[in-house]
């Protein structure tokens, strides 16, 4: 007979290695080679911003295929290409230098990052919710961090390598987590419970749909959650390099992002039980605007790296209590709910670096970007309050 607690951590393992390939390296290996590109393969601002909407475009679509797909069996095929799609996308933008051809690849990896992000999370709630296990996914959204501190060492190992190379050892490590990423998330229809050898239904008594008001909130407030989280993800390394006492430390500073994401979703989950998901979600929108802000008034040292702990311990969790939110409001297909809420976070992902590529060629500094962010995600706590209004209304 399997051994319950064994089952359960190669699943979530699975979901974790997922998150390190497809967003970890597929997605984010971009930002700290960025600098290197535009060193040694003559990328420029505009372009750089442009391969960056690329890879969210891409994200966009996979969240669209993710949104319209009811049946989780096709879900968890979608699931496995999208593991493939990061390996070879990551390795190839090695092989060319021809940046329609990246921009190409870009799209790629970002279709295979929703595979990550949203497939995989969808088939681990549903998996615990099957279970009857505590639907909450801090633990596999460690993988978010994991995945920064990856791909930031991992780069920092082979920096000695040209551009052209770096990628191409990027994508062989991705093999690494490609494996049990495949081999342990189960099919659906493959899932038992620990007492019996069939699936259990979901529980009865589940919270009802909620009202079509507060799904538009939602997707507006997880508009602006977007736009906050990408600038920094995107630009960060290239921000910081760009400051003369920070010359050299942007590796480091996306690896301290990294290592201060892993933990954040699981101490979000924590204060959300304290303060409740919504005061959880305004204290974590609050901390990210201060984040944002310091690289815009301060060059210094100690300050850029408050920006970056104080960045990498709120977006994974605001990732992770939005998205576990959609997952226990619509529980019969949680992968469905958060694709469609994805779609407008994945829209300000397209749109946020092209702005912020196009400020700085314009100004030569990404000053302006990140404090149009901050507005933006000022805007994103007006409308928690909102929501919070509303479903203290609805009850």
């Amino acid at each position: 007979m399997p051994n319950p607690g064994a089952e359960r951590l190669r699943v979530l393992l699975a979901g974790v290695f997922s998150l390190i390939l497809t967003i970890g390296l597929a997605r984010f290996a971009y930002t700290p080679l960025l600098p290197v590109m535009r060193e040694q393969a003559g990328l420029s601002y505009l372009a750089g911003g442009w391969l960056a909407a690329a890879n969210y475009g891409g994200y966009i679509a996979g969240a669209l295929i993710a949104a319209v797909t009811g049946d989780m069996a096709r879900k968890f095929v979608y699931y496995r290409w999208g593991l493939v799609a990061g390996v070879l996308s990551t390795a190839a933008m090695g092989l060319t230098e021809d940046v329609w051809l990246w921009a190409l690849l870009r799209f790629i990896g970002g279709m295979s990052s929703s595979a990550g992000m949203l497939l995989a999370s969808g088939l681990v709630l549903n998996w615990l919710m099957r279970q009857r296990q505590r639907p909450v996914l801090g633990l596999h959204f460690t993988g978010l961090g994991l995945g920064i501190a990856v791909s930031g060492l991992s780069a920092g190992a082979v920096a000695q390598l040209a551009w052209s190379q770096q990628w191409l050892a990027l994508g062989a490590l991705g093999l690494v987590f490609f494996l049990p990423a495949w081999a342990w998330m189960p099919r659906p229809g493959d899932v038992a419970v620990a007492s019996g050898s069939s699936a259990a239904p979901l529980a009865a008594g589940q919270p009802r749909a909620p009202s079509r008001q507060w799904l538009t909130l939602m997707m507006a407030t997880y508009f602006c959650a977007g736009f906050g989280y990408v600038v920094s993800a995107t630009f960060i390394v290239d921000i910081v390099e760009k400051m003369p006492l920070m010359a050299g430390r942007g590796p480091l500073v996306w690896i301290v992002i990294g290592l201060a994401a892993v933990p954040s979703s699981l101490l979000w989950d924590r204060i959300a039980g304290a303060l409740g998901q919504v005061p959880a979600l305004l204290l974590a929108y609050a901390l990210q605007i201060v984040s944002i802000v310091l690289p815009a008034v301060s060059g210094a040292p100690l300050w850029n790296l408050a920006s970056a702990v104080l960045y990498g311990g709120t977006f994974a969790g605001i990732v992770s209590l939005t998205l576990a939110l959609m997952g226990r409001r619509y529980p019969d297909n949680p992968s469905k709910a958060m694709a469609r809420l994805t779609l407008s976070y994945g829209a300000a992902q397209v749109i946020a670096p092209a702005m912020t590529g196009a400020v700085a060629t314009r100004t030569g500094s990404y000053a302006g970007a990140l404090w149009a962010t901050a507005a933006v995600m000022l805007v994103g706590m007006g409308l928690l309050l909102a929501l919070r209004a509303l479903e203290r209304r609805e009850g």
